[in-house]
Parts: structure tokens; C-alpha cells; sequence
């Protein structure tokens, strides 16, 4: 089934033309937000700002979430939850191909074409956002209205060259009453006023532009104004408002450019306008584009200087030369201009000072290299290009620019090899994205395809999945993405060089200051200085606050200019900063399994000043954490046991086996049985909260023999432990009170009072299962005190869950419910999300028990939605059968 994403007016999602309702307004910004940014990671945090800025609640994240959950109810039920997708970083929205009205309206606005422009101007079907309150709303809104204005204003310029003046009158009537002070507007309203032979009715209308000029800004209208109202008090034929003579020096505007509208808009309303990015994200084809586009509101002429700072072969053109030239495009003959820069800067100015011209300044290394070359007041347009970011250019509007969206990046593949990228999408896909959406090396895959008429799709796409050899593939006899990346690292001092280099080596996605700092040794302020630098030449990008990470193709450009001698004590140094530092966040969340984990002198909890800024930590770095335990050994032994709590009880299963499966093959190729036991425990725990229940019992059973091996009582204690809750599952409940005594012997014999209390709370679970209630409610509560003792929240929730359980098993419905409502409490409140639905479900059966099906359908809901956030198929199962016995309250 289809779904159908709206932003353009009411935010909607609709299936097979049907609207899908169970959204509530705040359920909506969230999805509008994400929508907005379709196919961009969005944190947690910058959701948070995004709806409330600076002043997010305290409950902003637990908000967030449950927009989510129920967003992902509302596509689930549609047979579309892989269209928001959760991700380490945060969540993406995934609209697939026409199935978001904003990226629709972006492809068709970019062509030239009258049905085009009408066909995008449709899709609008009010205010955008509408329905949405957040502090992100207006500023988005009024951006999105910026677009839908400037794409009517070159449909009216079509249509009236076209002649159909007469349809157009309405229109921009109300246009220009909701925007008096758009120049442009009034104008095309005094031309289809004209052509339709109402001259009286023209000359008003610019008269009550002049009027709400003069008393709102105290500003004269502009020439091309000017020149259209002549034409009208003349009452000569209808014409173009300007025609001009003047000299263009614009490059080639290519045809098949794509996409861009936000960019376009930002430099329609600018006088000074920097464009920066990375090498080959398209900053001179956007700036020729403008120019050529808004040649016609400059009549004075288009002019452009190369100033080489990064061209092959050839040194940075001064700005007394560049002086030289532009003054020469202007008409001014070369014996009078002066040799002096200062008196080169002087008649510049004073020659545009009653000019109105476009000035293209392409290829500039900083603020310095440009700014003798601006001019002073003027009406001219002056756009520039840089890699790096002009950030000391005060004044100037900046436009950075990112790599292609996806409609857009399949444009323009597509505009370039034709039918064959039509009938091979998926292999397109896959060119684009092994290209990393970046216009240069899109258009050079697209270049050898249409050069290459044999050649498949496919057959490119294969080419491109060998990484050694992809920079070289994405490459032509004139151009290269390697050789565009590297003349942007020759221009780097040798330490940011170095550390360029060294970062291509990182295993993970992205990197902060620290992890930084550890793989050079250079301090944090000198890393961070040149992080930075890196950031403004476009050779890093960030997408998260303080994170650092590549584009793909840089990122393999930096790892062959990696130095190799340096390369293993950096990785080393890397290594043990993610070790220690996990370890101190793991230290401040789980302080009484402090025994249990490899003694790491090292380790330093001081770093983080509170539970939240630890997990917060671990969250960000979890897939870092992950890739680190893929490479190496022994530090792979040492992760899985340092993050064993973090990962159960965030119910974090792919990196769980990514590290435990990791951690397991080290030990094995090290002969270390002691780690054999951790890391097959671990799997066991793993496998088990999946439901895999035969796999689990093979690898408690293996635990066991590897830590008998050993002596390690505690390791076989909690294999002991998984193998009775296996037994328990599968209702042997004899052999599991067996198992689990044994496993409360072994801990209480090594004085671990941490698995004690995990031993009585199991123990005491299972009793009350088997119908033993004073045993069991005497071990729980013994499991309670014994986890308050040791200052375990999740234990704690746990235990009172199993107690909560006894109570309602017994009748005492009133206590049940209380204590179930404790456990939730300490679930969320210190993010336990895997008891989240355990708590929920036994909600939902005691409400059951005392006859209220509408709550006992809620709760069994809720905790649906909980176990399928989590994956976790035992709740799961549990809320599912919960609904069908009492669905009166799930519609």
C-alpha cells in the first residue's frame, strides 16, 4: 500500500487515498519535522529544539518517544512503518518515491515548463504545516512560502511571455496584497494589468507599491520597476520590463540542473551571498545558476572571476589582478586603470555604485582573498564561492551547501543516462548512493554510463562496491573526485593533514573531540581547533552537536592518506579511550556490578556528572562501540563484559551480538575459558530475550562447562541462572527452582550480593508461578531489600514487577496494581525501556482481573507498542494474546 506524506498544508498521512487518522497535534510536528528533513538522521536533542528551542520540558525525550510509537502505530497499521526508521543516532523519515508532496513540489518547480509550475503550485492546499504548533513551525513555514511565491513568480514570467496576461490578473492581485513590498510581484501585476489594456488600472497598482515602499521602508523602487512603469505611461506595446545590452561573462549554465530551490531562494533575497561546501557539491554550477536566472533584474551586466584557490596547477589570482579583470568586463579600458590595489578598489566601487550587476567571485580561499573586491552600496549582486566557510565576511547571507537529496540525485542520473537508469532503478540507487548523493561524482558515474553504451547499471554499480578502487572508478580523463579532494588536503598545515589521515583509519561513523584527541595524542584544544578547521574547508561534516564524521568518498580519501607507521599506536590509543570511558559511564549507571567487570585503573567515571550524560555517551557511541569490538580482540573480550547491563536492559540486540559475538570469537582464538563463559552467557541472554529459547538453552549449557573449567563460580552462577529461566519458559518449573537454587548458592558462596538479589527475585518469580505464594513473596521480598541495599533501580523494578505479579495471582488486585505502578515508575524513570512492557502487561491483567476490559486493552496496547519498539517477541506475545482476550478498548 502507498502511503502519501503532506506537508504542503494540513500535515497529513494517507493510504490508497484514504486519510489516516490517530495523530494528535503533537504527533504531527514531530512527523512534520522529520519530513522536513526526509532522509537526515534527527536526534533526540534536536527534536527537542526544534519544538520547544531553548526551553524543552523535562519530559521532552519520553514526549518524543511517544510521538513516535504512535506515528509508527498510524504506517504500521498502513503496512509502511519502514518509512520512519530508528537509527543510532536518532530517527529518519524514509518517504518512498512520490510518496512526500514537498519532494514532489521540489522536482517539479525545478523545470521550466508552464504545466510544470501549475502542477507544483496544485499540490499546495493551504498554509503549509497547518494544523501544527512548535518553534520550528514559523520560521519553516515562512521558508516553504518563500519557495511557493518565487516558483509563481517564474510561472507569471512564462505566462506572460506567453501572452496569458487576462488568467493571470486575479492571481497576482492577491499576491501582491499578501506581499506589498515584492517588487516583482507589483511589476508582473502592472504587465498583465497593461497587456489586458487596462493602463489606468497598471499605473495604480504601482503607485500603491511606490506608497507602501516609501512608508514602510522609506526605500524608492528599483530600475527594472522603473523601466516597466515607462512602458506603461507611454502605453507602448506589452515587452519584457527590462532589455538589456549589457555583457555577460557567466560560464555555462547547465542544462540538466537539478534541484536546489532553497538554495536558489536564499541567494534571490541576498546582496552579498556565500556559497561554501565540499569539493564537488555543485558551488559554481548553484552560483551560474542564480546568475543566470536573475540576469534579468541586474541589466548591468554578469560578470565572473576564477580566483584558482583550488585549481590544479596554478596559484590563488590576487585581488589586484581579479581587480583587473572585472574592471575590464565592465567596459573600462585597461590605460585607465590603475596599478595600485587601493586605487583599483576605489574606481571598483565607484563604477558599481550606480550599476546593478551580477558579480561572481568562484573559487575564493578566505574572507581576505575577497574582500577588497567588494563593493560599496550598490543594487549589484555579488555571489561567491569557497571551500571553506567565509564566517569573518560580515554581512553576506551564507548558503552551505549539502550533498543531493535523493529525488533530486535520481534527476539528475537519470537527465544524464536516459531509459536505462529508468528500467535499472534499483541499481541506480545503488550508484547514487556509493557516489554519496555528491553532484560531482553522480554526474562522472552518469558521464561513463553514457559514454559506455554496453555497460549496465549494474555493471557500474559492481564496479563502484570495491572501495579500493572507487575514487579511481569516479574518474575521467578532465576531472576526478579524488584529484577535487585532493587539492583541498594539500592546502592543509601537516597537522591537520595527519589527523585527516587518521581519522579515515576510525572503524565507526563519526567521532567527538575525545576519541579524537586519543587517536592523535594532541591535546583537546588543539584537536578541537583543528576539527574545526577541517569542518570549515568541508572536508568533515556534522550532523550531530560536537560530532564529527565524513563523507563517504572523503572518508576513503582519508584512509589512503592515512601515514601506515602511525597508523597502530593511533588506533591503540583510540581503543583503549573507548574502553576506559566506557567503562566509567557503565561505573556511574551500574556501580553494583562494579565486581563483575575487568579492573581498568584507568577507567574514569568523573567525566560524566550524571546518569543521563552517561547513557548519553553510550547512546551516541554505542555503533561506534560496536565497530571497535568488530577489529579487535582483546578489547572486544573487555567491551562485551563492560556493556553487558547497558545492552540488556536498553534492549540494544544488534549491537548486543555484534559485541558478544565478537568478544567470543577473541576469547576462543585467545584460549581464554573464563571470557568463553562471559561471552556465551551473554549470547544465552540475548537469545533468550528473543525467544529463541533451544539456542539460549546450547549456550547457558556451554557457559557452564567453559566456567567449571575455570573455577568461575560466579560466571557458572549466571549461566545457572539463564538456563533455569529457560526451564521456566518452557514450565518445567521443578527444574527450575532447582536450577536457580544452585544459582543463589554459587552467589551467596562468593558474597556477590548483586546476584543474590537477581537469584531470590527469579527464584521467588517462578514459585509464584508454580503456586508456592508465601515462599515466593518471602524471596521477593528479600530480592527487594537486598537490590535497594545495592542501589539497583532496574533490580529494584524487577523484583516489585514479580511482586506485583504474586499479588495479582492471590486476588489482591488493589496491591497488584499499585505495585505494578511502582515498577513502570522506576522502568521509566531511569530508562529500563525492556521492563516497560513486562510492567504494561501485567497492568493490563490485573485491570482484566477486576473486569475493566476498556483499561486492560489499553495497557495490553501500550505494552504491544513497547515490546515491538524493543523487540522483545515474549511481551510481545504476552499483549497480543491480552488484546484478543479483551479488545473492547484497543479501536
Amino acid at each position: 500500500m502507498v502511503v502519501r506524506f503532506a506537508v504542503l498544508g494540513p500535515v497529513e498521512v494517507s493510504a490508497a487515498g484514504q486519510m489516516l487518522s490517530g495523530l494528535a497535534p503533537r504527533h504531527r510536528a514531530v512527523l512534520a519535522y522529520l519530513l522536513l528533513h526526509a532522509g537526515t538522521v534527527i536526534s533526540n536533542e534536536r527534536l527537542a529544539s526544534a519544538l520547544w528551542a531553548d526551553n524543552p520540558p523535562d519530559t521532552s525525550r519520553a514526549q518524543i518517544h511517544a510521538a513516535v510509537t504512535a506515528i509508527r502505530r498510524v504506517l504500521r497499521e498502513a503496512g509502511a512503518d519502514e518509512t520512519l526508521a530508528t537509527r543510532p543516532a536518532g530517527y529518519v523519515a524514509l518517504p518512498g518515491p512520490g510518496g512526500l508532496d514537498l519532494d514532489d513540489f521540489a522536482t517539479l518547480s525545478a523545470r521550466e515548463a508552464i504545466a510544470d509550475l501549475r502542477e507544483a503550485l496544485a499540490l499546495w492546499r493551504g498554509e503549509a504545516l497547518s494544523g501544527v504548533r512548535a518553534e520550528f513551525v514559523p520560521g519553516a513555514r515562512a521558508r516553504l512560502e518563500e519557495r511557493r511565491l518565487a516558483v509563481f513568480e517564474r510561472l507569471a514570467d512564462l505566462e506572460l511571455e506567453a501572452g496569458g496576461s487576462e488568467g493571470l490578473i486575479d492571481e497576482l492581485s492577491t499576491w501582491a496584497l499578501a506581499y506589498p513590498l515584492r517588487e516583482r510581484l507589483a511589476g508582473q501585476l502592472m504587465r498583465a494589468l497593461h497587456a489586458a489594456g487596462r493602463q489606468a488600472d497598471a499605473l495604480a497598482a504601482g503607485r500603491r507599491y511606490r506608497d507602501s515602499l516609501a512608508e514602510q521602508q522609506g526605500l524608492d523602487p528599483g530600475r527594472a520597476f522603473l523601466a516597466i512603469e515607462q512602458v506603461i505611461l507611454r502605453d507602448q506595446p506589452p515587452a519584457p520590463a527590462v532589455i538589456s545590452t549589457a555583457r555577460s561573462f557567466l560560464p555555462y549554465d547547465v542544462p540538466d540542473f537539478t534541484g536546489r530551490m532553497v538554495e536558489l531562494d536564499r541567494i534571490t533575497s541576498a546582496r552579498v551571498c556565500t556559497i561554501d561546501g565540499l569539493a564537488g557539491v555543485g558551488k559554481t554550477t548553484l552560483a551560474v545558476r542564480a546568475a543566470h536566472h536573475l540576469a534579468d533584474r541586474y541589466p548591468g551586466g554578469q560578470l565572473f572571476v576564477d580566483l584558482r584557490a583550488h585549481t590544479a596547477g596554478q596559484t590563488p589570482v590576487p585581488a589586484t589582478e581579479a581587480l583587473h579583470t572585472l574592471l575590464g568586463q565592465l567596459g573600462v579600458p585597461a590605460e585607465r586603470i590603475p596599478p595600485a590595489e587601493a586605487d583599483r578598489c576605489a574606481m571598483w566601487r565607484t563604477e558599481l555604485a550606480h550599476r546593478s550587476v551580477i558579480v561572481i567571485l568562484d573559487n575564493a580561499s578566505d574572507a581576505n582573498h575577497v574582500r577588497p573586491l567588494l563593493p560599496g552600496t550598490t543594487e549589484s549582486l555579488v555571489i561567491v564561492t569557497s571551500r571553506r566557510r567565509l564566517t569573518d565576511l560580515d554581512g553576506a547571507h551564507a548558503v552551505s551547501m549539502d550533498v543531493l537529496p535523493v529525488q533530486d540525485a535520481v534527476a539528475l542520473f537519470t537527465s544524464i543516462v536516459g531509459e536505462r537508469a529508468r528500467k535499472e532503478y534499483v541499481a541506480a540507487g545503488d550508484v547514487l548512493r556509493m557516489c554519496g548523493f555528491l553532484p560531482l561524482a553522480v554526474r562522472i558515474a552518469a558521464a561513463r554510463l553514457q559514454h559506455r553504451p554496453q555497460w549496465t547499471v549494474a555493471h557500474l554499480a559492481n564496479r563502484l562496491r570495491d572501495e579500493r578502487r572507487r575514487l579511481s572508478e569516479l574518474t575521467t580523463a578532465e576531472r576526478g573526485v579524488a584529484a577535487a579532494f585532493a587539492l583541498s588536503y594539500q592546502h592543509l598545515p601537516p597537522r591537520q593533514q595527519r589527523l585527516f589521515g587518521l581519522l579515515g583509519l576510525h572503524p565507526g561513523r563519526d567521532i567527538d573531540v575525545h576519541a579524537a584527541a586519543a587517536l592523535t595524542g594532541a591535546t583537546l584544544d588543539e584537536t578541537e581547533a583543528d576539527l574545526e578547521e577541517l569542518l570549515d574547508v568541508h572536508m568533515l561534516m556534522q550532523r550531530d552537536l560536537d560530532r564529527y564524521t565524513f563523507h563517504d568518498l572523503m572518508r576513503e580519501h582519508a584512509r589512503a592518506m592515512a601515514v601506515q607507521e602511525d597508523a597502530e599506536a593511533a588506533i591503540a590509543g583510540l581503543l583503549d579511550h573507548y574502553l576506559h570511558t566506557a567503562a566509567g559511564a557503565i561505573d556511574v549507571l551500574y556501580p553494583e556490578t562494579k565486581h563483575r567487570r575487568p579492573d581498568l585503573p584507568q577507567a574514569d567515571s568523573s567525566r560524566f556528572d550524571s546518569a543521563g550524560a552517561a547513557t548519553a555517551w553510550l547512546d551516541a557511541e554505542r555503533a561506534n562501540l560496536s565497530a571497535v569490538a568488530a577489529v579487535e580482540t582483546a578489547h572486544a573480550r573487555d567491551l562485551s563484559k563492560v556493556l553487558y547491563r547497558y545492552l540488556f536492559d536498553n534492549a540494544h540486540h544488534s549491537d548486543a551480538l555484534v559485541i558478544y559475538s565478537a568478544a567470543l570469537e577473541a576469547a576462543r582464538r585467545l584460549g581464554d575459558e573464563a571470557a568463553q563463559a562471559v561471552s556465551l552467557a551473554n549470547l544465552g541472554w540475548l537469545a533468550f530475550g528473543n525467544g529463541m529459547y533451544s539456542l539460549a538453552q546450547q549456550h547457558f549449557t556451554q557457559s557452564i562447562e567453559h566456567a567449571r573449567a575455570v573455577s568461575g563460580a560466579v560466571d557458572e552462577a549466571r549461566a545457572l541462572h539463564g538456563l533455569a529461566s529457560v526451564h521456566q519458559q518452557h514450565h518445567d518449573y521443578a527444574l527450575a527452582i532447582e536450577h536457580f537454587g544452585q544459582s543463589l548458592s554459587l552467589f551467596r558462596g562468593e558474597n556477590d550480593t548483586f546476584g543474590e538479589a537477581v537469584a531470590l527475585n527469579s527464584l521467588g518469580g517462578v514459585q509464584q508461578q508454580a503456586g508456592d505464594f508465601a515462599v515466593a513473596e518471602a524471596n521477593l521480598a528479600a530480592s527487594l531489600s537486598l537490590f535497594r541495599q545495592v542501589g539497583s533501580h532496574g533490580g529494584e523494578a524487577d523484583a516489585l514487577n514479580n511482586l506485583a505479579e504474586t499479588h495479582r495471582r492471590q486476588g489482591r488486585l488493589s496491591e497488584a496494581r499499585e505495585t505494578y505502578r511502582q515498577a513502570l515508575s522506576l522502568y521509566q524513570r531511569f530508562g529500563y525501556r525492556r521492563g516497560e512492557a513486562r510492567a504494561l502487561n501485567g497492568l493490563g491483567a490485573t485491570s482484566a482481573d477486576a473486569g475493566d476490559v476498556a483499561e486492560a486493552a489499553h495497557y495490553f496496547a501500550s505494552a504491544l507498542e513497547a515490546a515491538l519498539d524493543v523487540g522483545n517477541q515474549v511481551e510481545q506475545a504476552r499483549a497480543k494474546e491480552g488484546l484478543a482476550r479483551h479488545p473492547a478498548g484497543a479501536r
